[in-house]
């Protein structure tokens, strides 16, 4: 069930994107285009909630409920940046926007663009690791929590992994025809293949 509902989350996270983004650029109504972003978060508590109210109800802590942990802490993390990538582009496609721009791609710019995106992924490891050790204080002796305390050490794992890989960009800057620039930015500010009818950077 909490697998299922990680994946009606996600679903639903882009459906309520692309309403709330038409009703505010095709429709012309931006409160209820706003009023209908804001509904993103209720996805999360539903699923903090749902995982709480399993582990109360007696089910062993598994895999599923770390999963939950990480995605909430993912999208707390990278939710605004997601929406924001976005409505430029929507904005940019449907509505006469300028063409949105992508991150900086050369220097210490870019070194920053990189640490920027280090910082997300840090809150986003960090929310998951608060939420895994109330799970793993709420079990407490009366189950195992060695899969909860596996997916703190995959969380921290991330975390020190993305950190190398903006370290690589303070000391080793990217310069023009380096080849580590290529491609369009994503929605959590990577860059990689251009995507068919996206607005290009």
């Amino acid at each position: 069930m909490i697998v299922t509902l990680i994946v009606l989350c996600e679903v639903g996270f882009w459906v309520l994107l692309g309403l709330g983004l038409a009703l505010r650029y095709l429709a012309r109504r931006p409160r209820l285009g706003a009023a209908v972003l804001l509904c993103e978060p209720l996805l999360e508590v539903v699923l903090l909630v749902v995982t709480a109210i399993d582990l109360k109800n007696g089910a062993a802590p598994d895999w599923k409920h770390g999963l939950a942990a990480l995605y909430i802490g993912f999208t707390v993390g990278y939710g605004h940046s997601m929406i924001t990538w976005a409505d430029a582009r929507f904005r940019h496609r449907f509505a006469g926007g300028p063409p949105p721009a992508g991150p900086p791609k050369h220097g210490a710019a870019r070194a920053r663009h990189e640490w920027g995106l280090w910082l997300r992924t840090a809150v986003a490891v960090g929310i998951a690791l608060v939420l895994l050790q109330g799970a793993v204080w709420y079990v407490g002796d009366s189950g195992d929590v060695s899969s909860l305390r596996g997916w703190q050490g995959t969380a921290l794992k991330a975390v020190l992994v993305h950190g190398v890989i903006a370290l690589t960009y303070t000391l080793w800057p990217s310069k023009p025809g380096s080849g580590r620039d290529g491609g369009e930015e994503d929605p959590t500010g990577r860059r990689g293949s251009a995507r068919t009818g996206s607005g290009t950077s």
